[in-house]
């Protein structure tokens, strides 16, 4: 599908990968719609790209679905938007549970339902969901954030067969560790082991050749981690002796998980 000239709904546009999703989108031709929580920063990025903002906390389940309504001609969804939930489960409270899996997964599934049916009946359209590498590989203090994009990359790959031959299309973006914006950039945490980082114009880059050859599953990380995502899917236990010999869940992910603790 060719973004040029496509209805846009953009969702999380004012942090570091909505932001240069926003440019992407805007310099390929999209008439861009964009949606988040903190109305000055979504006006700046609107300004920005000349997109329409559209004010929408994802954890409201009244927003969520007046967002759908509001947004009802879309061509393209791309739900970008998703809450950190770091930290061990044992210090959530069941809000904060609530609206991790509401943001992260609930909000991504509901919009596709309500704008899928849409796009079907016009028999063209595309959804694109922004896991991460985390819905390959279960991690230390990562429990929540694990479960929910576990559950979305599930959920698009099994909507993507659902939607065989509606005209409309489904393709999973899962970026790796991203520098310049997200846990690193907000933290100043060093990556484990050192693993390499991509930045967020990669991630945007990997969301348009999603969409424009309908690709199933893009993963946008350095080849090891790739790797090590796909030897962890098949063998949990080996990789979680991996991960501690490599620091995962040392002094970095503590001091992310203290940095993220606010954002709950």
């Amino acid at each position: 599908m060719d973004v040029r000239g496509s209805q846009v709904l953009l969702t999380g546009a004012t942090g570091g990968i909505g932001t240069a999703l926003a440019a992407a989108l805007a310099a390929g031709g999209a008439r861009l719609v964009i949606t988040g929580r903190r109305e000055e920063a979504l006006r700046a990025t609107a300004d920005a790209y000349g997109a329409r903002p559209v004010v929408a906390d994802l954890a409201s389940r009244t927003d969520v679905s007046r967002l759908a309504e509001e947004c009802a001609d879309t061509d393209l969804l791309i739900a970008n938007a998703a809450l950190p939930a770091s930290g061990e489960l044992l210090d959530y409270t069941e809000d904060q549970i609530d609206r991790a899996l509401d943001v992260n997964l609930r909000a991504p599934v509901l919009l596709s339902r309500l704008l899928a049916a849409r796009m079907a009946e016009r028999g063209r359209g595309h959804i694109v969901l922004v896991g991460s590498i985390s819905g390959k590989a279960a991690t230390r203090s990562s429990s929540l954030y694990n479960a929910t994009k576990f559950g979305l990359r599930g959920f698009a790959l099994a909507l993507r067969q659902d939607l065989i031959g509606t005209g409309v299309g489904v393709s999973l973006v899962q970026p790796g560790f991203v520098r310049d914006a997200g846990m690193f950039a907000a933290t100043g945490a060093s990556t484990p082991n050192r693993i390499r980082t991509v930045t967020p114009g990669q991630v945007a880059d990997g969301v348009v050749r999603a969409v424009r050859r309908d690709l199933c599953e893009v993963n946008v990380a350095p080849l090891e981690l790739r790797l090590l995502s796909a030897v962890a899917g098949q063998f949990p236990r080996f990789a979680e002796r991996v991960q501690a010999r490599a620091g995962f869940g040392g002094g970095s992910m503590r001091k992310i998980v203290e940095a993220q603790r606010a954002h709950r």
